[in-house]
């Protein structure tokens, strides 16, 4: 359902002149999921005036493929991606030669990531916020964020704590792919719970996920909160703008200089100016306007405004593991989005909730070398990861990418949890409800057995799951970049609400929990508070 009209502003109208900048109630920098719900939500308020700065390209820039559920794969080769790529990742003490760089994609462009991620709507298990309040938050667990999950989400079959009447139309594929279903089955037979509703957070075990598709099409944050708001007079999108810093008239943020196909803007915000560009982007913008770590940024050429040593650090994301597999009856080519059932186990029983997610795709993936015909694989997350890693920034320069360390696998804690997902995964795949399918493990291979060997397949053969946090984190304390109301500590004018604040990364593929806090920003807006 994504919408192919141009009804965006890709040539600001003002020169960069501040005293003639114009003037609106909110400028929000980013139109991803959260800049999408929030220039929705805001606007409601027919007096309202909002500015969204996005520097991607709008809904009919987008590629063809982003509205076809199975071709999301395909997107990270397009514009609609920023194309980041991490540093080495030497967890382990690897060699050189063998650390991976490893792509980290994210949207570019109206929906941001919701625009080419893989679709899936889960909120993970409420056991996964519980850590949110240890650097002094307050009103931010599972039962905090209930409402605004609901406010967010129209869903069916009326399950507890599920909403009714939100934007998004949400809900798993009526007929998954059959050897899905049969990996289900198989998780059932050796012992795992069949869950009802394991997209609603209050669930472990295995179940066909909630997914981003209505009639077949992908629905995006643009689909169901930016498009609807278009026509509304308060509402200005500007497209093809890169905000360089934020300004700054004392303590308080005042606006936001940005520059769209070589020409720089001023705009001022009366109330307050938003970031919601992501983990990555929230967080450059902060170092480029000299906010964050002075030394750092003193290295990287940029004068300190306001030492904050928490923006960039706390990256967390969650690293993918896949066990591929052949098989002698051909798979049904896709409907979904390739991954359309998920589970979430622990990997020990004392453990307060899920720390392991699997998801099981229908197509081999990554496909090795010589690659397979037909075939399937078994996705591994340790989905609360103890690795974290860290954001910099080299220069003020606009336009200059990001160094990204995720730390991956750093905390030898993950390396654990995965080795115990690869042990559930083949019992999965040695299961009588997959004998029909005559399923072959190709990578890493059934050869591969010792713990030090898929040790190093962990920590070599992994990809991103596409879901980076943290790097603003929510908190009261000194290492914490925004308070309980997602402001700025220490400064006037300015908040986050979007992936970035996130302190410690739930059991979910996240996008769902950016909607909520997107949502709940947009009340403690409207309501000033």
């Amino acid at each position: 359902m994504t919408s192919r009209r141009n009804a965006t502003d890709s040539t600001p109208a003002t020169p960069p002149d501040h005293a003639e900048a114009p003037v609106y109630d909110f400028i929000v920098v980013g139109a991803g999921s959260a800049g999408c719900v929030l220039a929705g939500r805001l606007t409601e308020d027919a007096g309202v005036r909002v500015l969204v700065l996005e520097p991607g390209t709008d809904t009919a820039g987008l590629p063809e493929a982003v509205s076809d559920p199975p071709a999301w794969m395909s997107l990270g080769e397009t514009p609609a991606n920023w194309g980041d790529t991490t540093v080495p990742q030497l967890a382990g003490s690897l060699p050189p030669q063998s650390a991976p760089r490893v792509m980290l994609p994210r949207g570019k462009g109206l929906g941001g990531s919701s625009s080419i991620n893989a679709m899936v709507f889960a909120r993970g298990h409420r056991s996964g916020y519980d850590s949110w309040g240890e650097h002094g938050a307050k009103g931010w667990t599972f039962d905090d964020l209930l409402p605004y999950f609901q406010r967010t989400e129209t869903t069916r079959g009326g399950a507890p704590g599920r909403g009714e009447a939100g934007p998004l139309t949400v809900a798993p594929m009526a007929e998954p792919n059959p050897i899905g279903l049969a990996c289900l089955a198989g998780a059932v037979e050796t012992g795992r719970r069949r869950a009802t509703d394991i997209s609603g957070g209050l669930e472990e075990g295995f179940a066909p996920v909630d997914l981003n598709i209505v009639d077949g099409r992908r629905q995006s944050a643009a689909d169901a909160y930016l498009t609807p708001a278009l026509g509304r007079p308060g509402l200005r999108v500007v497209t093809g703008a890169t905000a360089h810093r934020l300004i700054f008239e004392g303590r308080r943020c005042v606006g936001v200089e940005y520059g769209v196909q070589g020409r720089v803007s001023r705009a001022r915000a009366v109330r307050e100016v938003v970031l919601t560009a992501g983990a990555i982007g929230s967080a450059q913008l902060l170092l480029r306007s000299g906010v964050g770590p002075g030394q750092e940024l003193r290295e990287a050429g940029v004068e300190v405004f306001h030492e904050l040593p928490g923006v960039g650090r706390n990256l967390r994301d969650h690293p993918l593991l896949t066990l591929v597999h052949r098989t002698r009856r051909t798979v049904p080519p896709a409907r979904g989005n390739h991954g359309e059932i998920i589970g979430l186990l622990r990997s020990v029983p004392e453990l307060d909730g899920p720390d392991l997610q699997f998801i099981f795709v229908d197509i081999p993936f990554p496909n090795p070398e010589p690659p397979v015909d037909s075939g399937f694989s078994i996705g591994i997350s340790p989905i609360r990861p103890y690795s974290r890693g860290t954001l910099r920034i080299t220069s003020a320069d606009p336009y200059a990418r990001p160094v990204l360390d995720p730390g991956y696998f750093t905390d030898e804690r993950d390396v654990r949890t995965t080795l115990h997902g690869i042990r559930v995964a083949r019992e999965i795949a040695r299961s009588s409800a997959l004998a029909v399918w005559g399923p072959e493990e190709v990578a890493p291979g059934p050869e591969v057995t010792d713990a030090a060997s898929l040790s190093v397949y962990a920590r070599t053969a992994y990809t991103s799951y596409c879901h980076p946090v943290g790097t603003c984190a929510l908190g009261e304390d000194e290492s914490s970049v925004v308070d309980s109301a997602l402001r700025v500590r220490g400064l006037e004018g300015l908040r986050v609400a979007d992936g970035s604040v996130i302190p410690s990364i739930p059991s979910n593929n996240t996008n769902p929990t950016v909607y909520a806090i997107a949502e709940r920003a947009a009340a403690f807006l409207r309501e000033g508070a």
